[in-house]
């Protein structure tokens, strides 16, 4: 059988479908979707790199169609009106809206089966699911800082949706936002009263490109050390943010990971 073709209209999923080793299904992303270099994509269809279609709230669907799918991908909530837009072209969607942590890896498994990679897909999650069990391992019984992660600074917002999990799973406290809700707004005045340890900045779109003054220099009662984060690695509901949940880790609890041997394990 022939590998499907598959457009991604997620970054999310793309990221996904890469880890599941199946890069070469891709024929179209995309302006926001990074692909590993190593990822061969468009292989399997001898068509060559994927074909960029447009961003991931406003594609081109002219394009997507044109590029013949056998099943197009969507995540969030945002992206509900354009999978309806898709399936009014006639084209077969696969609309994921995670909301937890453990809504992302069960992702995981379900992004396999939406490209033909069941095995694959399950492979991946039991992984996280194990890397997950290392990181509990090794944070467990050590006090639990307050972590304030802030997704967007103008104006500050806090980090919901799966981060409050990726704190919790990382060894931190997490007051802010409830597992599984939207990132919201918040009053430096509540999060000075909330005492955080460890301020983390993750930008929306910016990467690791935010100077920490922005945040240290704000008029607010907080007194922690400032952390820029990729936000790939806490944004997106990817395999991505395994990474983040251990590079938090590390963050909170350096004395957890000093030990020989255990950087390799966690």
């Amino acid at each position: 059988m022939s590998a499907p073709r598959v457009v991604s209209l997620a970054p999310s999923a793309t990221a996904t479908v890469a880890a599941l080793g199946a890069a070469d299904h891709l024929v179209g992303v995309t302006a926001h979707c990074d692909l590993p270099d190593d990822a061969a994509p468009g292989s399997a269809h001898g068509d060559g790199s994927p074909t960029v279609v447009g961003g991931w709230l406003n594609p081109d669907l002219d394009r997507v169609v044109a590029l013949d799918p056998a099943v197009v991908l969507t995540s969030d909530a945002l992206q509900a009106d354009l999978a309806d837009a898709c399936r009014d072209r006639g084209l077969d969607v696969a609309h994921r809206e995670p909301s937890t942590l453990d809504d992302a890896v069960d992702g995981f498994a379900a992004r396999g089966s939406d490209v033909a990679r069941p095995e694959a897909g399950e492979r991946l999650a039991a992984d996280t699911r194990d890397r997950l069990d290392r990181v509990a391992g090794a944070v467990a019984d050590r006090p639990r800082p307050t972590v304030y992660c802030e997704e967007w600074s103008d104006p500050p917002m806090a980090a919901g949706n799966w981060v409050p999990d990726a704190v919790r799973a990382a060894g931190g406290r997490y007051p802010f936002v409830d597992p599984g809700e939207r990132s919201r707004e918040v009053d430096p005045a509540a999060v000075a009263a909330a005492d955080p340890d460890h301020v983390v900045v993750h930008v929306c779109g910016r990467g690791d490109r935010v100077d920490p003054e922005t945040v240290e220099s704000r008029d607010w009662a907080v007194d922690a050390p400032v952390s820029v984060i990729d936000d790939s690695l806490l944004n997106q509901p990817s395999p991505a943010l395994l990474d983040g949940v251990e590079r938090l880790a590390r963050l909170l609890h350096p004395e957890a990971f000093s030990v020989a041997g255990d950087d390799a394990d966690v």
